[in-house]
């Protein structure tokens, strides 16, 4: 049965209009709305889930640039109708981001996103009015600030990861307002980050730990929820990106303001940890804890329970590992561009898609069931992944038994198989154990020009494990909130930041390994001392961040963090400059199939493409913006 969370219901109510401007939509022009939403409770509610509207919808793969514009997803082309390819955030992943029009313009709201600083604009009105509400308990109105706070701060850090140097918008400008007023000015990104993380601290005293009444208010901001992504900030801003980076040591405002410090700061890691270790502190508080699958509610093995403990760290609805769980825009569509036809009974169901095909270069990050990259493990045929081998009665926890498939698929970590699915791969599901089987003609393979897998895999990550696909073109899913962030990441970014700042210590291989552990591998010290063929990688600074980051890139996978990871460790312009392969999917045999196939060759032009370009039309109609260097 379909469950629908309480507080999408909350996002219908949008009073807030304007007209459009040529210029940063700071100046209310909804007069007569302001004077009749704050003259209740009940309609400032309905101006605070206004606020609320303009999040980004993470788990709506065209409005999220962590989907489709990197290298962990690919799909035939165009994926969108044609009526929308324009907003296609593929587009961007090809090289065909505009300065004219750019894709996923969250600066302006166009081409696929959100207007941010419009919704800037309408959280400084609920800020500046919430006081005139006369039957707002005191208390209420103190969280319902908080919350807006956050919601402030948090749009301000969207704006300032895509686009560098940012105006700030503390205050909505008068009616009255010159146009030279209205012309406002970047902002250096360390007053950026300081003006958000402060206002971020602001909101958190204000928050509470959890939500009390669980049915009718779950989405709405927390305290954990605005200490991790205050966390989640200073780590951007420690990250090489924004740390002394000389590419941007030239861009400057027209009165020769630097927008960005080319000065390296070990302090900002510094900060960062210290962050990360309150957000954690302050989840432990409110009873956040890694995900583990509960076994007593389902007869399944050992292995199958790791598997499920790892799936449903994202698919269980408010599991105990979310820290923030987005309700508007659930994880409903994902589903069904991520799970193929499963079931043969019903394959003349086209509902499910499959479309949302991980490359090859995400099968290959996963580790080996030793733990460590499989290009390391010296008990490992790295040579031969591509060649094909056949799965024995030993395999059969996660391959079909006497199926042929690619060596690649063989001896990996449980996050593989959890994660992703391929040609000889099973699926676990609540009713039903299902196989996968991809080849040409087969039951999971490409029937129509839409609708199936580019790559050959499928990201099963993503899919709950109660979807039941049905006659007709009917079925049935739980829904979950998009785990904007959750406990993992929170962990591996304080290991990373305590890893910059300190070096290899004791906390980050104890939080390194708390996520290793949920996934069933040894220790990173017992993993790479006994089976890599760099046995000293974690003792060192360069070779433990080589290892966190390949951690995030396993434990965070096609949840959108990969994209913005390459990009603030200034890692885009090797990884997003390369092939993308899958399999050949179109043969019948596993001899044909399993060749390794080139679909794209990605282009990443530094330093242009690791900052989003300003609207063409911005620029001539506020000549004190600059534009990012490359555009």
């Amino acid at each position: 049965m379909k469950q629908k969370s309480i507080f999408l219901a909350f996002f219908i109510f949008i009073l807030a209009s304007s007209c459009k401007r040529d210029y940063l939509d700071i100046v209310p022009d909804n007069i007569a709305t302001i004077d009749n939403a704050f003259t209740n409770r009940i309609e400032a509610e309905k101006y605070l889930f206004t606020c609320y509207s303009y999040l980004p919808q993470e788990s709506y793969i065209y409005e999220n640039p962590g989907m489709l514009a990197s290298d962990e997803f690919w799909t035939y082309w165009p994926i969108t109708p044609l009526s929308r390819l324009p907003e296609n955030p593929q587009m961007i992943a090809r090289g065909n981001q505009s300065l004219v029009e750019p894709l996923l313009n969250y600066w302006d709201g166009a081409q696929g996103g959100k207007a941010l600083y419009k919704a800037l604009r309408d959280c400084n009105i609920f800020l500046e009015h919430v006081n005139e509400v006369p039957d707002l308990d005191p208390s209420q109105k103190a969280i319902w600030t908080g919350e807006v706070e956050f919601l402030k701060a948090y749009y301000h850090f969207y704006l300032l990861r895509m686009y560098g140097p940012i105006p700030i918008i503390d205050k909505n400008l008068p009616i009255t307002a010159s146009t030279e007023e209205v012309r406002v000015k970047r902002e250096p990104i360390d007053k950026v980050v300081s003006y958000i993380t402060e206002l971020m601290d602001t909101a958190a005293a204000k928050l509470p730990n959890l939500i009390q009444n669980r049915s009718s208010e779950l989405g709405h901001i927390t305290r954990p929820i605005a200490l991790s992504i205050k966390a989640r900030v200073l780590v951007m801003a420690a990250s090489p990106l924004f740390n002394g980076n000389a590419d941007y040591a030239g861009l400057k405002n027209s009165d020769g303001t630097v927008l960005f410090n080319p000065t390296y700061s070990k302090e900002k890691w510094s900060n960062a940890a210290q962050a990360c270790k309150a957000a954690i502190e302050n989840c432990n508080t409110a009873g956040i804890t890694l995900y583990n699958f509960n076994s007593s509610l389902s007869n399944i093995s050992a292995r199958l329970v790791q598997e499920m403990s790892i799936r449903n760290s994202v698919c269980e609805p408010w599991n105990q590992e979310l820290i923030w769980g987005f309700t508007n825009g659930t994880g409903s569509g994902i589903q069904l561009q991520s799970m193929p036809r499963l079931d043969p009974a019903r394959s003349g169901n086209e509902i499910t898609l499959g479309q949302l095909a991980p490359t090859m270069r995400m099968a290959e990050m996963f580790y080996t069931k030793n733990g460590v990259p499989i290009s390391e493990d010296k008990d490992w045929d790295f040579s031969n992944r591509y060649s094909l081998r056949t799965a024995t009665a030993a395999d059969q926890d996660y391959l079909q038994n006497g199926y042929t498939t690619a060596g690649l698929h063989f001896d990996r970590e449980a996050r593989f198989y959890a994660n992703m699915s391929f040609d000889g791969g099973m699926w676990y599901m609540q009713n039903k154990t299902w196989t996968v089987q991809a080849k040409s003609g087969q039951d999971q393979s490409r029937r129509a020009a839409f609708g199936y897998s580019a790559t050959g895999y499928f990201t099963k990550k993503l899919v709950n494990w109660k979807f039941v696909i049905q006659d007709g073109l009917a079925y049935s899913q739980e829904q979950y909130p998009w785990p904007v962030i959750r406990l993992s990441d929170l962990y591996l970014m304080y290991a990373e930041a305590v890893n910059e700042a300190d070096g290899p210590s004791e906390t980050v291989y104890q939080y390194l390994n708390l996520v290793r552990a949920r996934a069933g591998l040894a220790s990173v010290q017992e993993s790479w001392s006994q089976h890599s063929t760099r046995p000293d990688k974690y003792m060192d600074q360069a070779g433990l961040r080589e290892i966190i980051h390949q951690e995030r890139g396993i434990e965070l996978s096609f949840e959108g963090s990969r994209f913005w990871d390459l990009k603030r460790w200034k890692e885009a312009s090797t990884s997003l400059n390369s092939g993308v392969y899958g399999w050949d999917i179109e043969q019948t045999d596993a001899v044909n199939y399993y060749r390794r196939k080139l679909l794209f060759n990605q282009k990443f032009t530094a330093p242009r493409d690791y900052l989003w370009p300003i609207r063409e039309n911005n620029m001539v109609v506020n000549p004190n913006l600059v534009q990012n260097p490359g555009w």
